[in-house]
């Protein structure tokens, strides 16, 4: 076995001697290559560097004289593009002074004949115009003289109509003055309202709301209840004229002290006309729980409104306050009011008259069916007849001969019967 192995490294080691003997060999064979190819590209670069010298030179040497000689055309052909150009200018430039010259004397006598035109036309229109100026001034003046004239004739009228307001100013603030008197105004002015408002029956005039009572309220609104009878609403006019008129002049003066004691004599006025209406005119279930207090003039209504009267003549006196303006919207309300109770009333009439037209209905509409069946019964006979008894007729008289329309008109006296109709 050693020796075995003994031949084996022997083998080995001559194989291996062999390798480096060839290795040694391609190395320097490699090496003789690389220098021969070294030198050859060497050689070869040198040879390049030179063409490409000889080359470049010879293509710079060319460049040189191709762009001397472009430089010389090029002068040669500026030159004479700019020769060409000069005497173009200068022959442009003589044309366009000629061009010039002919236009300004067009344009001059243009110019001098348009003048000569426009002067003309401008006397033309300056004695038209005078004309028309003079004859509008002449028109304009005589419109005026007759506007100031109707003008005077309307200030005259009007203060004739001033003077004559000033004298009902002056009767009208009399009757303002009049406690009397002013409460005839508000009586006057609530009547009219309800008179536009409701109708005659929905209210009365000067009534005992109270039963045995000699007080008698300037207007009561009759407002109906369930059982079909009715309970007065109270309404009053008050004008606390003195009070109220005192209060605007304090206003004026702008004193405070005097705005404030009118104020209160206003409130303290107002209440007892409230205690007055709630004492003599208020007593359910004759009446309502509440009558209405109308002050004639918005200007006194909103003077009450804005010092909280509203709610203390409600709650202490059972009154409601009322201006012209809150008046007309509470009747308007109250108008609703009567007419949803008379359509509640009414309801059952219409229902009665519903269940009547109903049955009337049910009862027509048994005798349409009934109707309805006789025309079936008698157009199944009538097409009965018309088909059978007329094919029968047909078969019949097959045999025999038509005659002529006017034979049988003649047979039959067709044409006498219509003659003598």
């Amino acid at each position: 076995m050693d020796k075995s192995l003994g031949d084996k490294m022997s083998g080995l080691t001559d194989q291996l001697g062999r390798f480096e003997t060839r290795l040694q060999g391609f190395t320097a064979e490699t090496t003789q290559n690389l220098t021969n190819i070294r030198e050859t590209v060497d050689k070869n670069l040198h040879t390049f560097t030179g063409e490409t010298k000889q080359n470049l030179e010879t293509i710079r040497s060319t460049m040189d004289k191709n762009l001397h000689t472009f430089t010389g055309e090029t002068k040669q052909d500026l030159e004479t593009i700019r020769e060409t150009v000069d005497k173009n200018l200068h022959t442009f430039t003589g044309e366009t002074k000629q061009d010039l010259e002919n236009i300004r004397v067009t344009v001059d006598k243009n110019l001098r004949a348009m003048q000569e035109d426009n002067n003309k036309k401008l006397d033309d229109m300056r004695q038209i115009v005078d004309e028309k100026l003079q004859k509008t001034l002449s028109e304009r003046m005589n419109e005026s003289f007759k506007l100031v004239n109707e003008r005077l004739e309307q200030v005259y009228k009007g203060l004739g109509e001033m003077q004559t307001l000033a004298q009902g100013v002056g009767d009208l603030k009399k009757v303002l003055t009049n406690v009397k008197t002013r409460g005839i105004v508000g009586e006057i002015q609530l009547g009219a309202i309800l008179e536009d408002i409701l109708a005659p029956e929905q209210y009365e005039t000067n009534v005992a709301t109270v039963p045995n009572s000699r007080n008698v309220v300037e207007y009561a609104v009759k407002l109906p209840v369930e059982d079909g009878s009715f309970v007065w609403l109270p309404i009053d006019s008050k004008f606390p004229g003195d009070t109220y008129g005192a209060l605007r002049d304090a206003y004026e003066e702008g004193s405070r002290e005097q705005i404030d004691a009118c104020v209160k004599q206003l409130i303290a006025t107002l209440k007892s006309e409230a205690k007055d209406i709630h004492d003599k005119y208020l007593a359910p279930p004759h009446t309502t729980e509440f009558g209405i207090m109308f002050l004639p003039f918005e200007g006194l209504y909103a003077e009450a409104v804005s010092r909280g009267m509203v709610e203390i003549l409600q709650r202490d006196y059972h009154v409601n306050l009322a201006g012209p303006s809150t008046m007309a919207a509470l009747l308007n309300s109250l108008q609703m009011s009567f007419r949803t109770i008379a359509i509640q009333k009414r309801s059952g009439e219409v229902w009665s008259v519903l269940g009547a037209v109903k049955t009337e209905f049910d009862k027509f509409e048994a005798c349409l069916t009934q109707t309805q069946n006789r025309l079936d019964q008698a157009s199944r006979e009538l097409d009965k007849l018309v088909g059978t008894r007329t094919r029968a007729i047909r078969r019949k008289l097959k045999g025999v001969t038509e005659l002529s329309e006017s034979e049988t008109q003649k047979v039959l006296d067709i044409g006498t019967d219509s003659e003598e109709e």
